[in-house]
């Protein structure tokens, strides 16, 4: 077996991804800390071509040296927004059809596994701070609630790693099929 090459993958160009067709997926990121996470989540979006990343309140914008260490250009091809609150976020999201959905470990979530988008539907996914979570004020302005089943010790995943694991789950769910 070989690696591809780089110019074998084919991968649109900014111009060519701004184009095409999204996953009809907004992410929220309420007050995520860390700007090597907020890159990430950049560069995951981009991955899953979502439609937007919507930053909140302390979450850092780009252009900023320490995103771009791992959004790796992420930033040019993903539409984002900033917002002073995630509630801001949240219901000009939801006055645009989307339904907002926290993605934390709360009671009556819903499993991941268990959660089927429909197809129709815009889904706000809002991933929370590093340490608390999504906050409680925005958790009473929701939707629904998806919580990733976990098996370990340890009582969360890394943001960057739960926004990998449902966007992979919405991507294959919603295009895959």
């Amino acid at each position: 077996m070989r690696k591809l090459k780089l110019d074998e993958l084919n991968r649109a160009s900014v111009d060519e991804f701004k184009e095409q067709d999204k996953l009809p997926v907004a992410v929220i990121l309420d007050n995520v800390r860390s700007m090597h996470n907020i890159g990430s989540i950049f560069r995951t979006s981009d991955g899953f071509a979502v439609e937007q990343i919507c930053l909140c309140g302390i979450t850092a914008q780009p252009p900023h040296r320490e995103i771009e260490k791992t959004a790796l250009g992420a930033t040019l091809s993903v539409n984002w927004t900033y917002h002073e609150t995630t509630l801001e976020a949240v219901e000009k999201l939801r006055t645009e059809g989307y339904q907002i959905i926290a993605v934390e470990q709360a009671q009556n979530s819903t499993m991941l596994n268990k959660f089927t988008p429909a197809p129709t539907q815009k889904y706000a996914l809002i991933f929370g701070n590093e340490v608390n979570g999504v906050s409680d004020e925005v958790m009473q302005k929701i939707d629904a609630c998806i919580e990733i089943p976990q098996f370990g010790t340890k009582h969360s995943f890394n943001i960057v790693v739960s926004a990998g694991i449902v966007l992979w789950d919405f991507f294959a769910k919603l295009v895959v099929g």
